[in-house]
């Protein structure tokens, strides 16, 4: 059996970025899909139910944190691991982020493609290890 490719939702308002996301995945044989804002994104997410979502936390039409909250508030989701990519690089909000929220993992802007990768490595690998409870 083939296994399927890692299907990856991007929510970001910057379509550059969006860009450069799906080329450093790709390399990698990775789906991303993105999305140009918070309820696009959910949508997507609702439909194609990916392996990870990298979301942005500063976008105009929902902010990421509202974002996650439907996702971790929806059952049939809430599995579905986030990684925040933000260029708010305040302390305040990673923590946030990784001890009251709970994401995966918390990437700022601008970051390399290894430390992407290695990120998303990470996270996939204690996803597969720790199925949904």
């Amino acid at each position: 059996m083939i296994d399927a490719p890692i299907r990856v939702v991007c929510i970001e308002d910057e379509p550059e970025m969006i860009d450069l996301v799906r080329l450093i995945l790709s390399r990698k044989g990775m789906e991303v899909v993105g999305a140009r804002g918070g309820q696009e994104g959910l949508r997507i997410i609702e439909q194609i139910r990916p392996n990870l979502v990298l979301l942005d936390l500063m976008m105009p039409d929902m902010d990421g944190w509202e974002v996650y909250q439907h996702l971790r508030s929806n059952p049939d989701l809430k599995h579905i691991p986030v990684i925040v990519v933000t260029s708010n690089a305040q302390s305040i909000d990673r923590i946030l982020g990784l001890q009251v929220a709970k994401v995966e993992d918390y990437i700022t802007k601008p970051f390399g493609p290894a430390e992407l990768l290695a990120s998303i490595e990470v996270v996939l690998a204690r996803a597969a290890n720790h199925p949904t409870s």
